[in-house]
């Protein structure tokens, strides 16, 4: 009998069943939810602004630069993240690099307006976990068809 550590790609089973048996499954399907239902969370409370005043968190360059008010800026930011929630719940396999793109930019905006060091290195975190995300889904979630050319 032979035993392989690659991941199980067996898609008969239902997802919390191959959750159960193949672990690294698990960590995608964890991973994929959390990056689905994070972001839309997020987008939802730009507009309600109940988690806390994101405007704080924009740096004065940004706000100078957008040809928003900071709480319209936030609002756009808002429709970002629920599109990009959804966008991992559609197709992982790209999406989460887009979300790692995007949280890259807020680690920039984070570095350059003091006090948030601490959120910008859990963004750091959040960043890493969308990478791996990502590198999962290049075995959990089918490439997008591609058109054969005559």
């Amino acid at each position: 009998m032979t035993t392989s550590n690659a991941p199980s790609t067996d898609h008969s089973k239902s997802p919390l069943l191959r959750a159960r048996t193949d672990p690294v499954y698990a960590a995608y399907l964890i991973l994929r939810i959390g990056f689905s239902v994070l972001p839309i969370v997020m987008g939802l409370d730009k507009f309600t602004n109940v988690l806390t005043d994101w405007e704080g968190y924009l740096a004065p360059w940004i706000v100078d630069i957008s040809p928003f008010t900071a709480h319209q800026t936030m609002l756009v930011v808002g429709v970002v993240e629920i599109v990009a929630g959804i966008a991992v719940a559609v197709k992982p396999r790209y999406a989460a690099y887009v979300v790692a793109i995007w949280l890259a930019g807020i680690i920039v905006n984070l570095l350059t307006y003091p006090g948030f060091y601490d959120v910008a290195l859990r963004d750091f975190g959040l960043l890493l976990g969308a990478l791996t995300l990502g590198r999962l889904a290049s075995v959990y979630d089918a490439p997008l068809h591609t058109r054969a050319t005559r």
